[in-house]
């Protein structure tokens, strides 16, 4: 079982998935997490993770998730590898694709990720670059599903850094049908590129907004979402970035704002306190828990469709 389209695709950003194949996605990492369905590997498959950047979530939820496909992962790690002595990305790239089935990578700049998949002839998926990060997305996309019954017309706001999140978060938003709105401090929007492409693909169906207004954007929301305010490799703006992004915090007053039947959602790791409240984090309308476990079933579905499982 698998989302046939995808076999030995790459995943680089949301807006490479049309609307039904990630309605696919969806329906497959669902039956999957519901024991309906199981693909497994005919022949050794094999992931590689090549990750530049710390991981929890991302390493351990691919991890499981291929070896539950009856595959094998091979963690590639720069420290130990000529990676991280600068051999370029081009010979890495076709090196590594003579050895691994699919490879995963996180790392910082899109640009890198985008060559890496141009000189590589396996399925290469992004686990996250500075611009998107696509497969927590597919995660989120599947909380709100398994919550609501279904994505069209339902609005998600996001509070916090235009970042990578905010970015995949709009062209995801904007390709299931569902409303997307960015409240973000000027200067801190998510990338104009991104934005003008999701409002593209939303036409007249759907609303995309860029705010600056965290309570105007949090009214009426049927999911909220943030992330925290220094990313990685920001590290150094944190202390400032606190200042500017005290309004933008998801507490019980903005909670009070949504839908009444609103979740909350974080892609984590959290730093309770700033951009989330603890008593928001653990209360009745969090599915953040739910969110963290899905990113495995997500992945499990995007790994069987890309390496054709059964399809």
């Amino acid at each position: 079982m698998s989302v046939a389209s995808l076999n030995g695709r790459d995943l680089l950003s949301m807006a490479d998935l049309s609307a039904d194949e990630i309605q696919g996605l969806l329906t497959l990492a669902a039956d999957m997490k519901a024991g309906k369905v199981a693909p497994q590997c005919k022949s050794v498959k094999v992931l590689g993770l090549l990750f530049t950047k710390a991981s929890t979530r991302t390493r351990v939820s691919f991890s499981v998730a291929m070896y539950q496909l009856g595959g094998q992962v091979l963690d590639l790690n720069v420290s130990v590898t000529q990676v991280g002595r600068g051999e370029p990305t081009i010979d890495t790239a076709r090196v590594l694709d003579r050895y691994v089935d699919v490879l995963a990578i996180r790392t910082f700049e899109q640009a890198e990720l985008d060559t890496f998949a141009s000189y590589a002839e396996i399925p290469v998926i992004n686990a996250l670059t500075d611009l998107e990060h696509p497969c927590q997305v597919l995660a989120d996309l599947q909380t709100v599903q398994e919550e609501f019954g279904s994505l069209k017309g339902r609005t998600l706001t996001y509070i916090g850094d235009g970042n990578n999140m905010a970015n995949s978060l709009l062209l995801g938003c904007a390709l299931t049908g569902m409303n997307v709105r960015i409240a973000a401090p000027a200067g801190y929007e998510p990338d104009a590129g991104v934005v003008a492409k999701a409002k593209t693909i939303a036409g007249d169906c759907t609303e995309v907004q860029v705010l600056t207004d965290p309570e105007a954007a949090a009214k009426d929301a049927h999911i909220l979402y943030t992330d925290v305010w220094a990313s990685m490799g920001q590290e150094q703006e944190a202390a400032d970035r606190m200042k500017v992004f005290q309004p933008y915090q998801i507490n019980d007053h903005i909670l009070g704002l949504a839908d009444s039947e609103a979740i909350v959602l974080h892609c984590l790791p959290a730093h309770r306190g700033e951009e989330i409240t603890d008593s928001v984090m653990e209360g009745p309308q969090s599915r953040i828990w739910d969110e963290a476990e899905n990113r495995m079933h997500a992945q499990k579905a995007l790994l069987a469709s890309v390496l054709g499982l059964g399809g």
